[in-house]
């Protein structure tokens, strides 16, 4: 079960995952160190790490309270990822000191600063292997997966072609809210060319929610605390989708609080 990476620069732009034949492929919503709740939800599903794989869609770190886990975590060989906007920001910010004071005084990286340099340079080299872009092979066809939004007038397949040598590109794909923001308008969500399914997180919504060919499952992982529905989102996508939520104000499998499972 292992990936196909298909640029020749390094690191990847894009991994390709053949198709699971002998499991179940979960992608989840944005974590941001709630690492906990991930293990929880896992448990619940009965994952089996021999035969299941778990693709995140970006945002492993920040705000949550166990974000230095990120390198042991991608390290697992059942788990796959494509970078988000604050992996990005923590790759970028050994370099902008301004951006660095940013990120650390209010985007959550105020974790970076108790690390010793050796555990830093450990999660930076598994963060900068993250590709910007994933697609799953599945019993339903196509699924792409990326932190934040395809540019609407671009067919998947040139997408990925380009991720390599446009930087405005990949800044989209970490980015954007375009789709997030027709829905949130109530407006048509164009869809992806050359998928069954697109998967994003990036933008915290109060439930999973798909429009057109794409599903939104960033639903606020971290925010227990501002939001009653927040909710560590997992969507299966191989052998057939399933949606599953975790509500993050309490273990899974609690009464009322606990998980809610729904066929798509």
């Amino acid at each position: 079960m292992g990936s196909i990476s298909v640029n020749s620069d390094k690191p990847a732009t894009f991994t390709r995952l053949p198709r699971n034949a002998s499991g179940r492929d979960f992608c989840m919503g944005d974590l941001h160190g709630m690492f906990p709740l991930l293990e929880q939800s896992l448990e619940s599903l009965d994952f089996d790490p021999s035969r299941d794989r778990l693709i995140s869609v970006g945002d492993l770190i920040d705000r949550g309270p166990e974000s230095p886990r990120v390198a042991e975590f991608l390290a697992h060989p059942w788990v796959y990822a494509v970078r988000g906007n604050h992996e990005q920001m923590l790759l970028d910010s050994g370099e902008d000191s301004a951006l660095a004071a940013d990120w650390v005084g209010g985007c959550g990286g105020e974790w970076w600063l108790a690390l010793p340099e050796s555990w830093r340079e450990r999660c930076r080299e598994a963060i900068a292997a993250l590709p910007y872009a994933l697609e799953i092979e599945t019993e339903c066809g196509l699924v792409g997966v990326v932190h934040a939004d395809v540019p609407e007038d671009l067919p998947w397949a040139d997408f990925v072609a380009d991720l390599a040598v446009d930087p405005a590109l990949r800044d989209h794909a970490l980015w954007a809210r375009s789709r997030i923001g027709c829905v949130r308008r109530g407006e048509a969500v164009l869809p992806v060319d050359g998928l069954e399914l697109l998967v994003c997180g990036h933008t915290p919504i109060g439930e999973p929610r798909q429009a057109g060919n794409v599903y939104f499952i960033d639903t606020g992982a971290v925010y227990a605390t501002r939001f009653q529905q927040a909710s560590l989102t997992l969507l299966q996508v191989q052998p057939e989708v399933v949606v599953h939520r975790f509500p993050a104000g309490a273990p899974p499998g609690l009464g009322s609080n606990g998980p809610v499972s729904r066929r798509s």
